[in-house]
């Protein structure tokens, strides 16, 4: 069985064309700078990210470790090599977070479906820029197979 990435592999995906590119990476841009931001606020540990935390029913204490966690994650997603990767890690870290939501009861729109927001934003913006990530889930048009 041939790897999917494999230069002599049968799945190929079409180049990415300039508008799509632009869009990935503006889709990509947007959750990169809410989660950079996210992440920031976690490691300077501000008393309003302290009190939210506390509010979920988590100990303050670990607020570093999450924002650190968080940076880590989204340092593969920005490196285009570990850009995967990277997708991959921060779908599990916002998974906790709508679990965390889903178990104090916040508000569906506005609080537990946001991390599906993002992760929509994650992997959109990643599908549209990377070839890769098209030839192994070819959901949109412009994947051929010779």
């Amino acid at each position: 069985m041939e790897a999917i990435f494999t230069p002599s592999s049968n799945v190929q995906a079409a180049p990415v064309s300039k508008k799509r590119h632009r869009i990935g990476l503006a889709l990509s841009g947007v959750a990169i700078l809410f989660l950079a931001f996210d992440s920031i606020l976690k490691l300077l540990q501000l008393p309003v990210v302290l009190e939210g935390t506390a509010q979920l029913g988590y100990p303050t204490s670990v607020v570093f470790g999450i924002g650190l966690l968080l940076a880590v994650c989204l340092a593969f997603y920005v490196i285009p090599r570990t850009s995967i990767l990277g997708a991959i890690l921060l779908t599990g870290y916002l998974g906790g977070a709508i679990a965390t939501h889903v178990r104090v009861g916040n508000p569906l729109f506005s609080h537990t479906l946001f991390p599906i927001y993002v992760a929509l934003l994650i992997w959109g913006g990643l599908y549209l820029r990377e070839e890769r990530l098209r030839a192994l889930v070819p959901l949109i048009g412009g994947t051929s197979r010779p």
